[in-house]
């Protein structure tokens, strides 16, 4: 509502003027703030028990029906329908996370949460403004940034295969496939390695991070490997078979696509075979409009089908001429192109996907081409090794494998239901964007809540040297990085207060072995929490390492989130009259 008219008249106040339809909801000052920060950490519990190796499954039922079954937090939060405009941002973190660097999604709402409860206890007693909190933690973030490339240490991608196996291992061991862990290691790996390519030296640059939303992949600069490009999206395709046995999993050298011949008359296995790809049809050309025609004699019906013959003998006879073992199409290929193509001893497959086409460009090292009287020899396949024809289960697939140097691959995943594939293809598509991260910028912290724990500790020393109002809120994001040891250790089963005691305990000794005196300076220590059973461990024994780039991006999107909520102070929400 607003006040208005002439003072005079009403004794300095005026009639109530109605500016909001009277349906609306309005939130305003501290009661908005103070409603967000609980929907945010209403949020947070949801997926708060997520967290860790020692982490529950949620089982959802989406719109469609179908069970979602999972510990994967964007997957959770997708599912989950809220009202509140703050709980909706806070879902959208975990999309933000997943799609930059596809893990840390639990992680980032957690911390977003824990930021924004400290702030309560500084809106709803001490009175303090939220600019003054934001400023707050806006210099807390900077700190805890630099404090954490301090904190990491470097690999060397190529040479360090057992830093990339932990590191793998660390992300999978919180997931439902931990118990494949080897295996699903290997495949993670294997398909990321696979699909790195070396970027041409006119585009590369000097350090660039992925785009992985757009699936652009911007080149990097990295010691001891060339600059690679990593794009997950269109050339590591998942192929889930429900049936067979977790141990059946594997990365193609090549790949593979579910379609069978379009004659049955046609060779099913070819060694090294000769591949063309089209993006044309093999039949006759319709017209673009509708086209009638008035035939007065039965040579002229003859003399049209025969001109329909012709064109397609004649596309037929330029493929023929090329001499390839197989050709795929993205259209559809007619029973006369059948036909001659089946005489000429030439398989041929038809209405193949563009993106599963350009796959099998890249592996065989084919150019799609989109005219018949264009083809070259340059534009054949030569690299596939193997070609054969396989049922599995009810359905056949064509297998391309065996390729000298497949730029794309296709992952098979074999499993007893589909709940189970899902959650397996979630759990694998998180393995390969952590690989990819540490691609792009080779930088490792201590896992198990170590690196949450020293960013807290450091912040404190910080904080102290810090002067007026900006210490409190300052020394409260401090305290909020506690926040991951300790549902690791909540999730574990184990006393909380008495392991984070030990744990901050540990990291306080460091400094105080070190005699560092100035605030500034930074000690690296490994500790972290076994979150298999709750104890206290040190992370460089344990082999629990996860990228740099994970840790600064959940960081980053928890902190800055945080302080866009605090600046909201008027929440208006209602039903707006539409035209009909």
């Amino acid at each position: 509502m607003m006040q208005g008219g002439p003072p005079q008249r009403y004794g300095g106040g005026g009639p109530p003027v109605l500016v909001l339809n009277q349906k609306t909801q309005r939130q305003t000052g501290r009661p908005a703030q103070l409603a967000n920060i609980r929907a945010a950490r209403a949020v947070a519990s949801i997926i708060r028990t997520t967290l860790g190796p020692q982490s529950m499954l949620k089982m959802l039922l989406d719109p469609m029906g179908s069970i979602v079954l999972t510990n994967d937090g964007h997957a959770i939060l997708r599912e989950v329908d809220v009202s509140h405009p703050a709980a909706k941002s806070m879902i959208e973190l975990s999309r933000a996370q997943d799609e930059e660097v596809g893990d840390g999604t639990t992680s980032v709402i957690v911390l977003a949460a824990e930021v924004l409860g400290q702030a309560e206890p500084f809106l709803r007693e001490d009175n303090v403004h939220p600019t003054v909190l934001v400023s707050a933690y806006t210099k807390a973030l900077a700190a805890a940034l630099e404090i954490l490339e301090e904190q990491a240490i470097t690999v060397d991608v190529v040479a360090d295969k057992e830093w990339m196996k932990k590191l793998v291992q660390s992300t999978l061991s919180t997931k439902f496939s931990s118990r494949w862990n080897d295996k699903m290691v290997e495949m993670a790996l294997q398909a990321v390695l696979t699909v790195a390519q070396p970027l041409s030296s006119s585009s590369r640059t000097e350090f660039g991070m992925t785009n992985a939303s757009k699936s652009e992949t911007t080149p990097t600069k990295i010691p001891g490997l060339q600059t690679m490009e990593i794009d997950l999206k269109r050339y590591a395709k998942v192929e889930k078979i429900p049936g067979g046995e977790m141990e059946d999993c594997e990365v193609l050298r090549g790949v593979m696509f579910n379609k069978d011949t379009v004659h049955s008359s046609m060779r099913r296995r070819i060694e090294n075979p000769r591949i063309l790809l089209l993006d044309t049809p093999l039949e006759y050309k319709k017209g673009e409009s509708q086209t009638n025609m008035e035939i007065t004699q039965e040579e002229d019906w003859s003399a049209l089908l025969k001109i329909e013959e012709d064109y397609v003998a004649n596309m037929c006879q330029e493929i023929i001429a090329a001499k390839p073992d197989i050709v795929i199409t993205e259209k559809g290929v007619s029973d006369l192109a059948q036909h001659y193509l089946a005489k000429a001893n030439i398989t041929a497959f038809r209405r193949l996907r563009k993106t599963d086409n350009n796959r099998i460009a890249r592996a065989v090292g084919a150019t799609v081409v989109s005219r018949t009287d264009e083809i070259q020899e340059s534009d054949i396949g030569l690299g596939c090794g193997l070609f054969e024809m396989r049922k599995v289960g009810n359905d056949w697939f064509c297998y391309l494998t065996e390729c000298k140097d497949p730029k794309a691959c296709t992952i098979v995943l074999r499993g007893g239901s589909k709940d189970v594939l899902n959650e397996v293809e979630r759990n694998l598509q998180d393995a390969m964007q952590v690989v990819r991260n540490v691609v792009n910028h080779p930088k490792l912290v201590p896992g198990g809540g170590a690196i949450e724990m020293a960013l807290a500790v450091a912040l404190k020393r910080r904080g102290q040297t810090l002067q007026g109002v900006q210490q409190a809120p300052f020394l409260a994001v401090a305290d909020a990085m506690e926040v991951i040891p300790r549902t690791l250790a909540q999730n574990c089963g184990v006393s909380v207060i008495r392991t984070i005691t030990q744990l901050r305990a540990k990291h306080a000794a460091a400094y105080d072995d070190d005699n560092a005196s100035d605030a500034s300076k930074v000690v690296r220590c490994t500790w972290g929490i076994n979150g298999e059973t709750g104890q206290l461990v040190d992370m460089n024994d344990y082999g629990i390492w996860e990228p740099v780039g994970v840790k600064a991006q959940t960081i980053k999107t928890a902190i800055e989130s945080a302080c866009m909520i605090l600046r909201i102070d008027d929440i208006v929400s209602g039903s707006k009259k539409r035209d009909s």
